[in-house]
């Protein structure tokens, strides 16, 4: 049948639908006077849905704009596309203001964790790097379960959108780097459950700026671009630029009435004297939209603010029975995995101790073996041995008399020994006698020549002047005969004394005189020679030591027991809180000298400029509720 024809024949009794979820698709023939309470309804009951407050059924107009599916109203006679099946997404149209308090079925817990987990992998959630990676570590943990090491394999979530473009394009990291520090944090979650690890995922980004906003082009009466905010717990109102951060606030408790006049749109607050709060958008289906979300949550905001439905008090006894029925399974599966690691630790331990015996024996049958050749060995080496025993007793006789004879020798090389050094010494003695002897005969024998010499000088000079006497007494004519008979022996004499002259006798005593006159006995004494100094200054400084330098519907019981629990788990979520805080600054540290300034955001500049202020998400919107209604009317007309 044509498309045309099947949504205007009136003879049609139903129609396909197709419902998209983020985990899953539903068809669905409905019929063609159903409402769309009733499409919204049979989901719920598909998906096993009851907390249906917070979620809806979306669609594209025929001018292309996203629109939510009335309930009361017929579904044929919405703006809703002509095509077979008819598209439909199913959403979570409004948040909570505490997820761990109003999120009670786990069905409901995980849609929202999924639609959040993409509206940040899109962007359409602010997340500051160093949250988006441990966000990230949520996911793998409530997708894979628990970190192994040995099965975890590198490049494993290379696969998985972990992390928003923008916060990889901002650094100079390599997907393995990524992966690797989420890792880190991953093996950080063992023996998270996927609830626990999706509900931990969602209280966290509930602390995000942006989460849970719907966002609205609108102007003032100046006619300055802002963008309205509608959230859980109230209107804000951004400038163009910075969706993060506020500008004002107006919580739901100060707004009395809404209405919308095409595309005016006028909040009147509960405050009397303040003026109404007036703003203007594109067109009247943006306004009408902006009125559906704005009654919704403040519906949602009123009734949180009311003791619980029977419906609801039953969810929450329900998932408190289920919540305790699974850490009971869950305690009793860690005590079983306990044992069992106990019990394979004890086998692995058997199992090392047998391979141990088994090693022993073989060793043990080893040393048998050799300790058997080992004898025999011994056997043998102790018969050579005997032989070498009688060979060496034998030996040690001849060697005995050979030490004997040699000790006889020894004793007359000995004496000849003696009687050498005494000949020696004598011969030395005798040389030095000798030589004593031959250095005085040569003086004896210098000084004798002197005085030779000197007595032939003195006959030359006795024979001249005899000779001169003679010649004289010749020529004498008075000289009798018995003078000159006489004349010759006096002349002999006068020879005879003139040639042997007296010869002084010698001491035969020998002195050698030093330098400075000091005598130095035969014996060769030295001088006493005194090396310049004190001795004791030779002393060194080896003698002193150095010094060393030595350098952590319940009854009163049931009620009692539950708020233990409570507060026991809120100092656990402190005390993880500050965990998270310390690993959140570690990691922003550590990945800051990689980023890259140039590809920042202006919303980037924005959670760095609240962050050196110390403001967080709670703290903004109180400073922008302070002051009166009116004061911040008169504010926004300012903008």
């Amino acid at each position: 049948m044509p498309l045309r024809k099947l949504f205007r024949s009136k003879s049609a009794k139903s129609f396909p639908v197709k419902i998209v979820t983020l985990d899953a698709e539903l068809e669905f023939n409905l019929p063609w006077r159903a409402t769309g309470r009733d499409l919204f309804e049979l989901v719920a009951r598909t998906i096993g849905l009851r907390e249906t407050w917070y979620f809806g059924l979306q669609y594209e107009d025929s001018k292309g704009n996203f629109a939510w599916l009335k309930m009361d109203k017929k579904v044929q006679e919405q703006d809703v596309p002509k095509r077979s099946p008819v598209p439909f997404v199913f959403l979570a149209k409004f948040y909570p203001e505490d997820v761990s308090e109003e999120l009670v079925q786990e069905v409901t817990q995980h849609l929202f964790f999924l639609q959040v987990k993409q509206s940040i992998l899109n962007m359409d959630i602010y997340c500051p790097p160093e949250m988006s990676v441990l966000l990230a570590s949520y996911a793998v943990q409530a997708k894979f379960g628990d970190y192994d090491p040995a099965s975890y394999q590198t490049g494993a979530l290379s696969m998985e959108e972990l992390l928003p473009q923008r916060v990889i394009s901002q650094y100079q990291m390599t997907a393995e780097m990524w992966e690797e520090r989420i890792r880190i944090w991953y093996a950080d979650h063992q023996g998270m459950t996927r609830d626990e690890a999706q509900m931990e995922y969602l209280k966290i980004a509930q602390d995000l700026g942006m989460y849970g906003v719907n966002y609205f082009n609108i102007t003032n009466k100046k006619q300055t671009e802002l963008w309205l905010g509608v959230t859980a717990l109230g209107l804000n109102v951004y400038e163009s630029e910075n969706k993060l951060e506020p500008k004002i606030s107006f919580p739901w408790s100060e707004i009395r009435n809404i209405s919308v006049d095409d595309k005016k749109f006028t909040i009147r607050p509960t405050d009397k004297t303040a003026p109404n709060f007036v703003f203007f958008s594109k067109n009247s289906r943006m306004n009408k939209l902006i009125l559906d979300l704005s009654i919704g949550n403040h519906d949602l905001f009123k009734r949180r603010r009311k003791p619980d439905t029977i419906e609801v008090q039953q969810m929450k006894a329900a998932a408190r029975e289920e919540k305790l029925r699974r850490q009971i399974e869950k305690d009793k599966l860690a005590r079983e995995k306990q044992l069992r690691e106990e019990v394979e630790r004890q086998k692995a331990e058997l199992e090392q101790r047998l391979l141990q015996y088994q090693e022993e024996m073989r060793a043990a049958n080893d040393a048998l073996r050799r300790s058997e050749e080992t004898a025999e060995l011994l056997v043998e080496k102790s018969r050579i041995a005997e032989e070498e025993s009688m060979l060496l007793t034998q030996k040690a006789s001849e060697a005995e008399q050979e030490r004997q004879r040699a000790h006889l020798i020894s004793v007359k090389t000995q004496e000849e020994k003696i009687l050498l050094e005494q000949k020696v010494r004598d011969a030395e003695l005798l040389v030095s006698t000798l030589v004593e002897e031959g250095e005085r005969r040569a003086t004896e024998a210098d000084r004798l020549q002197q005085e030779l010499i000197r007595a032939r000088i003195a006959e030359k000079q006795a024979k001249e002047k005899l000779g001169s006497f003679i010649h004289s007494f010749n020529h004498s004519s008075s000289a009798s005969s018995s003078t000159l008979l006489n004349t010759p022996l006096l002349s002999t004499s006068l020879l005879n004394a003139t040639s042997t002259p007296h010869l002084p006798t010698a001491t035969l005593s020998h002195s050698l005189v030093v330098g400075d006159g000091t005598t130095m006995g035969s014996t060769g004494d030295l001088p006493d020679l005194t090396l310049g100094g004190s001795t004791d200054a030779l002393s060194t400084s080896f003698a002193r030591p150095s010094a060393l330098t030595s350098l952590d519907l319940l009854n009163d019981t049931d009620v009692e027991q539950l708020s233990l629990e409570i507060e026991k788990e809120r100092g656990e979520y402190l005390e993880r809180s500050r965990h998270l805080q310390r690993q959140l600054q570690h990691l922003k540290s550590e990945i800051e000298v990689l980023k890259v300034e140039e590809n920042e955001t202006v919303l980037d500049a924005v959670y760095h400029e609240q962050l050196r202020a110390g403001e967080t998400k709670y703290s903004t919107l109180r400073r922008t509720r302070s002051g009166t209604t009116k004061t911040r009317v008169a504010f926004f007309e300012e903008l």
